[in-house]
Parts: structure tokens; sequence; C-alpha cells
């Protein structure tokens, strides 16, 4: 049992990193953040530099210990949480990245995909992943850097490079390039990852042409995986927690029951549902993935994925400019009573579940004159709660059950109007807690457990508050408002299919 009274939480997400340190009550007690570079090279592409990457968590790490005004020797363990699928090839030798991460958004293998697809390979990877086919995942884009990085495949064949999603770089720096690491949740999302067994596949390595010498170690999200390097936290620390960002989620809002559900409203949207010990394939075009692995037991998940959420708000501050903050939406949306017959399907970097279309593209339908900045703000947040509904559907329909409760985090949480909205279209209650940085504190409860910071789950069970419940307004007009969201999608798809003709008679 430990005696050190602070978990570190290294919060690695997709527009920023972060650090947050909490303490035994789970409380935080100290907070920094550090947003890095986002790269367009090309239409449908998304890359990150992966040593700004480093740098930026390095930093918000070594500023969030000053700042809660502790050593680095206070610090019990490390637990890290991540963007997943984002894929990074480096050198062994030089720890260089040989190519920019390809970010979990970028589409450029969508054809690839297509190819796959076409070629029978769809039921044999779901059956063993629980993903469907997308560039989405890790795999295709591991093949892309190979084939299209002068001399990689060599490389990779002679066991000089290595490929890991964002949890395995850190770590691997972390240790000075000592240690090659991942855990489940992150090995779930690849495509190259047997769901059941918890190994890397044969038959799925040799499909995408990847040497397994490329590929980390798998382990559990709790346990002693490696201590960081003397020289950079000035401290040896245990790293004892990984999780991707959803699972961290889903584990911080103690959804330890199967059946209880978290919806995550970040960059994306990630709805995940906790499905117990036995994994249950989707019939509705969701994910089936690892929750986590604590010792030998193993959880499952239903997930359903949106792409783009809190990123719609951006790209109203960043590309339109109708607000200077992102917390301005609120105001400004709320300016109308509602969005005037307009709807924003936000296909940015296509559709994920349920629809999964790689060349749907951003869509705004029924405006008219009289359509000002406030309603397409407005359009633009209900926009994150249809998507919402469509997954909880889906969910329903693969569970057998209709879902009363959705428990949420993330930034979009905090604004009000967006969360009553979810609750009216879900006709279900909406329940924020007290603490909404649930994927940090998700990532620090798997370290803590892992060295006795925290006895069990049932004792961080207790740490878990509500905030605010919304519930419904059973007034709302659900049917007529989503049968105008459907239609705008399919206005969506229909752009998406003349961009598939155009590619195939190309």
């Amino acid at each position: 049992m430990t005696t050190t009274t602070y978990i570190l939480a290294l919060d690695q997400g997709t527009t920023s990193s972060r650090a947050i340190i909490f303490n035994k009550a789970g409380q935080m007690v100290a907070i920094a953040q550090k947003e890095f570079t986002q790269y367009y090279p090309k239409l449908g592409w998304v890359e990150h530099d992966a040593k700004e990457i480093w740098s930026t968590q390095l930093a918000v790490a070594t500023e969030v210990v000053a700042k809660a005004g502790l050593r680095s020797s206070d610090i019990a363990a490390i637990g890290i949480t991540n963007q997943r699928e984002t894929t990074v090839v480096w050198d062994r030798k030089t720890g260089l990245p040989i190519h920019a991460a390809i970010v979990w958004q970028d589409r450029r293998t969508a054809d690839f995909c297509n190819q796959l697809k076409h070629d029978g390979y769809e039921e044999m990877i779901r059956g063993k992943t629980g993903l469907p086919i997308d560039s989405y995942f890790s795999a295709t884009k591991i093949s892309w850097i190979l084939d299209h990085v002068e001399g990689a495949r060599m490389q990779a064949e002679r066991g000089e490079l290595a490929f890991g999603t964002v949890d395995s770089w850190l770590i691997w720096n972390l240790t000075n390039g000592q240690t090659h690491v991942t855990d489940v949740t992150n090995a779930s999302r690849t495509l190259l990852f047997n769901i059941y067994d918890l190994v890397w596949d044969k038959e799925l390595l040799d499909l995408f042409h990847i040497p397994v010498s490329m590929l980390p170690e798998v382990k559990s999200c709790s346990e002693e995986y490696a201590v960081t390097a003397g020289n950079i936290l000035a401290a040896r620390i245990p790293i004892t927690g990984i999780a991707g960002d959803q699972h961290a989620a889903l584990f911080g809002q103690l959804c330890t029951s199967p059946g209880m559900v978290k919806n995550t409203y970040g960059t994306g949207c990630f709805m995940l549902m906790n499905i117990g010990e036995k994994p249950i394939l989707s019939k509705n075009n969701l994910v089936t993935t690892v929750a986590w692995k604590i010792k030998d037991q193993v959880h499952y998940a239903l997930e359903g994925s949106i792409f783009i959420a809190g990123a719609v708000v951006q790209w109203l501050r960043d590309e339109l400019g109708i607000i200077r903050t992102s917390a301005e939406v609120e105001t400004l949306a709320a300016k109308v009573q509602d969005s005037a017959g307009v709807y924003l399907v936000p296909a940015f970097a296509g559709l994920g579940a349920p629809h999964w279309n790689s060349y749907a593209r951003g869509t705004i339908v029924g405006l008219t004159r009289g359509s000002s900045a406030a309603h397409i703000a407005r359009a633009a947040l209900e926009s994150i709660a249809f998507q919402t509904v469509d997954i909880l559907k889906a969910m329903e329909a693969d569970a057998g059950t209709p879902i009363r409760q959705l428990r949420v985090d993330g930034g979009a949480t905090a604004n009000d109007l967006l969360m009553q909205f979810q609750a009216d279209m879900l006709q279900a209650e909406v329940v924020r807690p007290e603490i909404t940085e649930t994927t940090a504190i998700g990532a620090a409860y798997l370290a803590g457990l892992a060295i006795g910071f925290w006895s069990d789950v049932n004792e961080i069970s207790q740490q878990w508050s509500v905030n605010r419940t919304f519930g419904p307004d059973k007034e709302a007009e659900v049917s007529k408002q989503l049968n105008q969201w459907h239609r705008a999608v399919k206005t969506a798809k229909a752009w998406a299919t003349l961009q598939e003709q155009e590619t195939d008679e190309g």
C-alpha cells in the first residue's frame, strides 16, 4: 500500500495534451493543458506531429506538478489515456517518427477499405475484431505509411520500426525507449487484434502486410508496465494504468455493470455500453470493443463513434468566425427558439456509426433568407444531439432493451442548452456528474488500483456524484425533429453516392 497521496493522469487528446493530478478522494488538485497543431495536407487527411504530441505532454506533466505545489516524488503513479487509432511509426534506433502521425479522423485509406470490402474480408475482420472495415482504425494507416515512406517496408521486415498508438509512443518516450507496450483497449482499435483470444492475429497481420515485430506487447489496463526514466520527470514514477480515452471515460463514469451507458462529448462523440464479460457482435453497425481488463477480468462494450461533435463548434469559431470562443455558442444559439428548419450534418470526415460512410461531407439544409448565424449555431449544437440519438437507438436494438439513463461527460456537457435538447430527443434522463473529466479520472483510477492507492472498484464507486440531471420534456416534437434530421442525413449520403460514382468512373 502506497503512502504517496497523488496520481498523475496524462490525457493525450486529439487537439490538446493535458495533465491532471488527483488526490485519494478523486478530486482534481491541478490541471494543465496545451493545444498542439492540426495539419490537413490534403482533402480528408488529418495529421499530427508526434514529436509535438510528446513535447506538449511532457510540458503539461511538468507544469501540473509545479502548479499543485508538489515534487515529482509526491506522485504515486501515472495513468495514461489517449486519442485512439492515431498511428505513429518510428525508428527503434533513433526514436524518431518516419512519418507524421496519421490521426483517427484521417480518410486517406477509404479506397483501400472499399477494396477490402469488395474482396470479401468484412465478415472475417468483424468476426475477429468486432470492428467494421474503415479508415478510422489503425491497420490501413500503418500499411499506408509502409507503402509511402521510402524504404519503410524493408526496415519493418528487418525489425527496425515500431508501431504504436499514442499510449505506446508516450511510454516509449517516458522510458527513454526501454518499453514498447500497449493495453487491450488500444490494441482492440487497430483491426489487428483478436478480441476473443486477446492476441495480435496472424491472419490479419498477413492481410495488411504488417510484421509482428512492429507491434507493442499487449497488457491489461491496470498493472505496472514500466518506471519513467529518471531524467524525464525528475523522479522515477511507475506507469500503472493505460486505457484509450473512451474506455477510460466508461470506467471513470463507473459504468461497471452491464447495461450502463455513457457518452463523451469531445472533438468527436463516443457512446459506450458495458455489455459484460462476453463480446456481442452488433447487428446495427456498432463496434464491439474491449472495455477494459483488470487482472484476469475482461469487460466488453458496444460503441458508437461520431467523428465530429465538439469539432463543429470549433468550425463555427475558426472557419466561419461567427463566435470568438467555443463557450459563446450557447449564448448565440439561445437567441433563437429553434433552428427554424435549418439542419447541419457535420460529416466533415465522413459519417461514423451507424452509417460508416467515408465519402459523406458536411451539409447544411433548410436555409432561407431569414436564416441567421444563431440558427446555424443552434443547428450545429442540435446535430451533436441528433447523432447521439441515432447511436442510442442502434444500441437499444442490439441490447434488446430501452436505455433510460445516459451518463455524460466531456467539454460540451457544460452547455445546458445542448444537454436539455439531448434529453428531449432521447426521451431519457441525461446525467452530468460533478467531475466531467472522466477520461482522466478513469486513467487515474486504473493506475491507482494497480498499486493499492484505491482498494477496489467499490471504493472508487463512492466518489461518483451527480452535478445535474436533465429530464426530458414529454411535449417535445421528437418524431418531427428526427424525421427532418434523417432527411438531412440522406442529403449528405446522396453527395457521398455521387463521390463514389465519380471515384469508380475515374
